[in-house]
């Protein structure tokens, strides 16, 4: 685990989810619920509430126990969730790779807070948890998340038809990676 704490943009840092952050999560994710409805699965309301918040944090940070995935909140000064960053389906052996996840909250998006967070993150991965690559995805018109990760070096290798079911329908997805290093992978 990592339980590194990294100021970021904004009066904003990226440190590590807690289950203490269940009401904090449901009040952003309903704050935002209309903005990211666009790149969002369909949820059950059960998700925007501080109950459904908090078993779902049960389930990730019992996978990041497993070694599985790393979860960052983004929080502001006085410790509000404003947005997340997921590294999820670790993989390690000779692929050593992680799946990048992020979101910022409807009020502080445009203001490079994602890039900050998504730069800080592939720095962790690469130092902290030895990863070679980290992979990342974006419905087709989400021309600002294209931009964090073109930003962050990321690099487009393809699109991959139907690939996660957004906003009620299957969505087609620009898919982008980031070679972190070219080293040997680390026991």
């Amino acid at each position: 685990m990592i339980s590194d704490t990294h100021p970021l943009t904004d009066g904003v840092r990226l440190r590590p989810v807690t289950l203490d952050d269940a009401a904090s999560f449901a009040e952003a994710l309903t704050r935002s619920r209309a903005y990211m409805r666009r790149w969002d699965p369909v949820r059950p309301e059960l998700y925007f509430t501080p109950e459904g918040q908090l078993q779902r944090l049960t389930g990730l940070l019992a996978d990041r126990d497993a070694g599985r995935v790393m979860p960052w909140a983004l929080a502001d000064d006085e410790d509000r969730v404003v947005g997340a960053v997921t590294l999820g389906a670790i993989e390690r052996g000779p692929f050593r790779n992680g799946r990048l996840g992020y979101w910022t909250d409807v009020g502080r998006a445009g203001r490079g807070l994602a890039t900050a967070a998504v730069t800080r993150v592939c720095e962790a991965a690469r130092d902290d948890l030895g990863l070679h690559r980290v992979e990342a995805g974006t419905v087709l018109d989400n021309a600002a998340s294209q931009r964090v990760l073109a930003k962050c070096g990321f690099e487009l290798y393809g699109t991959a038809p139907r690939y996660l079911h957004i906003d009620g329908a299957w969505q087609d997805h620009r898919l982008f990676q980031r070679i972190l290093h070219d080293g040997p992978p680390q026991s």
